[in-house]
């Protein structure tokens, strides 16, 4: 038999069903053309950029890779109607759309001929972003980095159950930074894969070298998923993260732990390096990384694990 067509790969016109995800303050256009001219889908993450930054990193990507690529947008935006302008305008085929209602934008978008995925973290919205019309679901379980799903579903429950529920392309996401573990997402029932930790840590990444190295450094439960009370985001355990458990501790209200969080913890951890009072978000799976390297030579790692991985199981008896 004849293997049949990737449909992550057929859907985005991509070589390996490999995106990388669109982080804040983390993936600009460096980023997102070194893994599209690789053979993956590189995202733009536009939650961290004025309308005119983004902009300026659409055409720098457009002039850096002649792949596909696409832009990540946070529906919570607060420019969101010109950043939606924007992408239109610059002829952005891809849209990776999450934290708010797929309903909203979605068919709009399809109207322009731009293909949508939308983010989930449970099966309930893996089917209204079906109903919605979407043409991918990203299922990211709670190991992943950044803002969170409160429902604290492992990836390795959570794909299963979505692969069950929906026939839309299907694309894991959370704890996700290998070969093995691509390969073990696609046999519970994924597409396709989207990594966003193990690029935090590539040389073309926009995240400051302070933060990469910290992520190099981050053991076995060195995060931790917090501030669900706001917005759920997993967290470096840091001075920062400290005495946002010191507040946990003192029973503090939603008003205290926002006036804490402030404005800007995200950019100043992740962007301008600042180990101690910035906002270090990052996946579990930061165990396992171990080293800063370019982004394509970050993927040939995956795909040539991913290969040997499914060389072993072939060797496998019962």
């Amino acid at each position: 038999m004849e293997p049949s067509e990737n449909k992550i790969c057929s859907l985005f016109d991509i070589d390996f069903p490999i995106i990388q995800a669109g982080m804040v303050w983390v993936s600009g256009y460096k980023l997102a053309s070194a893994v599209s001219n690789k053979g993956g889908l590189g995202l733009i993450g536009a939650g961290s950029m004025y309308p005119d930054v983004l902009r300026t990193h659409i055409r720098r990507c457009k002039l850096a890779t002649d792949k596909p690529f696409g832009v990540n947008i946070p529906l919570f935006y607060p420019d969101l109607e010109e950043i939606i302008q924007i992408i239109i305008e610059e002829g952005v085929r891809i849209v990776f759309t999450s934290a708010g209602n797929p309903k909203l934008y979605t068919k709009y978008f399809q109207d322009h001929g731009i293909k949508v995925a939308h983010v989930v973290s449970s099966v309930k919205f893996a089917k209204k972003s079906v109903e919605a019309g979407v043409d991918a679901v990203v299922a990211e379980g709670f190991e992943a980095g950044g803002h969170n799903g409160r429902e604290e579903t492992t990836t390795f429950t959570l794909i299963p159950m979505v692969n069950e529920s929906i026939e839309t392309p299907l694309i894991a996401a959370g704890g996700i930074a290998s070969g093995r573990g691509m390969l073990a997402a696609m046999a519970l029932g994924a597409d396709g894969v989207q990594i966003g930790s193990r690029f935090v840590a590539s040389t073309e990444s926009s995240a400051h070298i302070n933060f990469k190295n910290e992520v190099v450094k981050t053991k076995d439960g060195g995060t931790h998923l917090t501030l669900k009370e706001l917005t759920p985001v997993r967290l470096i355990k840091n001075e920062f993260y400290n005495r946002v458990m010191e507040l946990y501790q003192s029973n503090a209200s939603a008003d205290e732990l926002s006036a804490l969080l402030g404005r800007g913890r995200a950019k100043k951890g992740m962007f301008e390096g600042d180990l101690e009072e910035g906002e270090l978000e990052i996946g579990q799976i930061a165990g396992l990384i171990h080293d800063i390297k370019p982004a394509a030579m970050i993927i040939q790692e995956i795909l040539d694990e991913f290969t040997e991985a499914q060389e072993g199981l072939k060797k496998i008896r019962f």
